[in-house]
């Protein structure tokens, strides 16, 4: 069984190779899947694409077919499907989050770099087609009742990466029409966390002066987070054992991945040991994020206020039944370590994308 894996090189993608390397190493697990034939049962062998090759003598990095593809370029093409021939499947975590200022240059790899994906894996003739969506896929939703993956995908349009995300939906939804032989299989989990991602999420979210007061530089006495605040995360490796159930089932379908309890206003401030603000405004917090980005203070743009604000909460029972998973950590556990890993500026030296802060102060 040959997998290729876009975007191998991030927190999802690492913990992905991870994963795959683990059930290459298990020669039951591989014979239970549903590629059967002889050839398939034979092993596994891992194709990764990134547009930088991580340090290969590291592990999960090393004993990978690694090629420096930048999905989001159109001369990039040619060379994708070539890297994506003969693969039995293909899984498709590419995605930008920064530079959040520049949305053509994240539309180019998020919502191209998919579109260039799904017409490297047709043309190559792959088997199946796995892609990471999200919750914020979502169209807005209250969040007094879990929504299954009937949900409508529109996104929640004030936010780039929910729009992006729903555009790549969409383009789901043509592969699928066009290819019908192709299982397409679609993951939307919430927020995923793991300790060696700290120092990427802090370089991607926050600023120079945020870690010192929300990671524990300064006391946190008071926490302003609205009561709509209500999301759901999950640690990288459940999320990296749902797409190996994935494959090793050829399943297809959306499925929505999530750990449990939901994460609620009280539990954040508790696990930041904090107290929190009583019904502050969600369009208060918005103004405050949307200046302080603005300046240059921090780096999350107002439009991940209106996702958390707005996007559902998850039923994730589809994949309890049809994958047999569930996640092993609870969301308080993976927010605890994303908390620890942003305090440590903890990292992957072998991973472009999950370097480790070097020095203590840094963003």
């Amino acid at each position: 069984m040959r997998i290729a894996v876009i975007g191998a090189s991030g927190n999802v993608g690492t913990a992905v190779l991870s994963r795959l390397q683990r059930a290459a190493r298990d020669r039951e697990a591989i014979q239970q899947s549903s590629y059967d034939t002889a050839a398939d049962t034979g092993g596994i062998s891992i194709t990764a694409i990134a547009r930088t090759i991580p340090d290969t003598s590291q592990e999960p990095y090393a004993g990978v077919d690694w090629h420096a593809i930048d999905v989001g370029k159109d001369e990039g093409r040619d060379a994708l499907t070539l890297a994506l021939a003969g693969a039995d499947a293909v899984v498709h975590l590419a995605w930008a989050i920064q530079p959040n200022r520049d949305e053509a240059a994240m539309y180019r790899t998020n919502v191209t770099g998919t579109a260039n994906a799904l017409r490297a894996a047709g043309a190559a003739g792959v088997r199946h087609f796995v892609c990471a969506s999200s919750v914020g896929a979502y169209s807005p939703s209250d969040k007094d009742t879990r929504k299954d993956e009937s949900w409508p995908t529109g996104g929640i349009r004030s936010s780039h990466y929910s729009r992006h995300k729903a555009e790549q939906e969409r383009l789901l939804d043509s592969f699928e029409q066009d290819h019908p032989e192709i299982p397409v299989a679609r993951l939307r989990p919430g927020l995923i966390f793991q300790e060696q991602a700290g120092s990427e999420v802090g370089r991607y979210f926050l600023g120079p002066l945020i870690p010192k007061i929300l990671l524990g530089g300064l006391p946190l006495p008071l926490l302003p987070i609205p009561k709509a605040f209500i999301f759901q995360a999950v640690h990288a490796e459940d999320v990296a054992e749902a797409y190996w159930r994935v494959v090793a089932r050829r399943a297809s379908g959306a499925f929505n991945i999530a750990a449990e309890p939901e994460l609620t206003p009280e539990r954040v401030a508790d696990l930041l040991g904090a107290r929190r603000v009583m019904d502050f405004p969600v369009r208060v917090l918005r103004l405050l994020v949307g200046a302080s980005w603005r300046l240059g203070v921090q780096r999350t743009d107002p439009g991940w206020i209106d996702m958390a604000a707005q996007s559902p909460v998850m039923d994730t029972t589809r994949a309890r039944t049809q994958l047999g998973w569930e996640a092993r950590h609870s969301s308080r556990e993976a927010m605890a370590e994303i908390l620890a890993g942003m305090r440590s500026g903890s990292g992957h030296g072998g991973s472009p994308k999950m370097y480790p802060r070097r020095a203590p102060d840094a963003a």
